[in-house]
């Protein structure tokens, strides 16, 4: 399957950018699995012409790491076409416009899926960031705003025509809560329209190979991104590649690997970030990384409480050590 150039020589499976969750620590790792194209956390338009560091922190990757996008976002021609071009000083493979966030902060300030509300901006600034850049543009966003406004379909259209590269739909609608299903159907109805012939992804949903499978045959996608379900579980790039090549489901990581990527994965944070913040932020990936291991809590609970890397990899060896014995 070829994306935006490249020819991954089978289907494509993307990491979704997530705020918070996609650093460079976390892409390595999903990277170390089996993931296609990563992407940096979203950056605020604002944030990167007004140079403020954390913004411009995120635009930092390694060549390992490539393809490598940048996802922007914002809800103003100006900024949003500023930031592409100071995005695009760094040399990444793609930059991607957040048309989808639902958060109540950005979405809001009528940006990510707040701009499912005002189509014709989401086309004009679409079109101008497009036309100020060499590095591919692509889009990502949900089905619509509300029920009443379910409109991809000519979205999508419009998106192609000011000329996107690809563009990812998630499978839910801005007012969709998380505890709702995703509805691929007019994901499908997008891939379908023979008017489209750029790459279609697909996004909301995908847990494991037996979804992805549902999703490409319902809906014929071209590559599917996987965000939530990644959360301490980078082995599902690799258990997805593995049900659509050969139909198996393997086995999910015993201790022993989990505790050899988790700590891998803390110790890579310290190449980016001091050490208090380090373990800090590793808190909210370890109940997803031990997730179904019995009587884990206490171990758990250790580890959201430590304040040392030293305290970390000792709490990480008592885990080991105790599950092989």
């Amino acid at each position: 399957m070829n994306l935006f150039g490249i020819d991954f020589g089978h289907f494509p499976l993307l990491l979704a950018p997530m705020e918070g969750v996609t650093d460079a620590p976390f892409r390595h790792v999903c990277k170390e699995f089996g993931a296609d194209i990563v992407y940096s956390e979203f950056i605020s338009s604002d944030g990167l012409i007004r140079d403020a560091v954390k913004s411009i922190r995120k635009l930092s990757y390694t060549e390992a790491e490539r393809p490598f996008g940048v996802q922007i976002f914002g809800n103003a021609v100006e900024p949003m076409v500023e930031a592409a071009l100071y995005a695009e000083r760094y040399k990444p493979d793609i930059i991607d416009i957040n048309f989808g966030c639902p958060a109540k902060k950005v979405a809001s300030k009528g940006a990510g899926s707040g701009m499912m509300n005002n189509i014709p901006k989401m086309i004009e600034i679409t079109a101008a960031v497009v036309k100020a850049v060499s590095t591919p543009i692509t889009v990502k966003t949900r089905l619509g705003y509300d029920d009443e406004h379910r409109e991809i379909v000519d979205i999508a259209e419009r998106l192609q025509d000011v000329g996107i590269s690809a563009l990812t739909i998630h499978g839910r609608l801005r007012t969709t809560k998380w505890s709702q299903p995703a509805d691929w159907t007019l994901i499908g109805a997008v891939k379908n329209n023979p008017r489209m012939h750029i790459p279609i992804i697909g996004n909301g949903d995908i847990v494991d190979g037996l979804s992805a499978r549902k999703m490409i045959d319902e809906t014929g996608v071209d590559a599917i991104m996987i965000g939530r379900a990644t959360y301490g579980n980078p082995w599902i790039f690799r258990e997805i590649r593995s049900f659509l090549e050969t139909n198996t489901i393997i086995d999910k990581p015993d201790i022993q690997e989990r505790v050899r990527v988790a700590t891998n994965h803390l110790h890579d944070a310290l190449n980016y970030k001091e050490e208090h913040r380090a373990v800090f932020e590793m808190r909210k990936h370890w109940g997803n990384y031990f997730k179904g291991i019995p009587n884990f809590k206490p171990f758990r609970l250790k580890l959201v409480s430590t304040e040392t890397v030293e305290e970390t990899d000792a709490v990480l060896e008592e885990i080991a050590a105790i599950h092989n014995s």
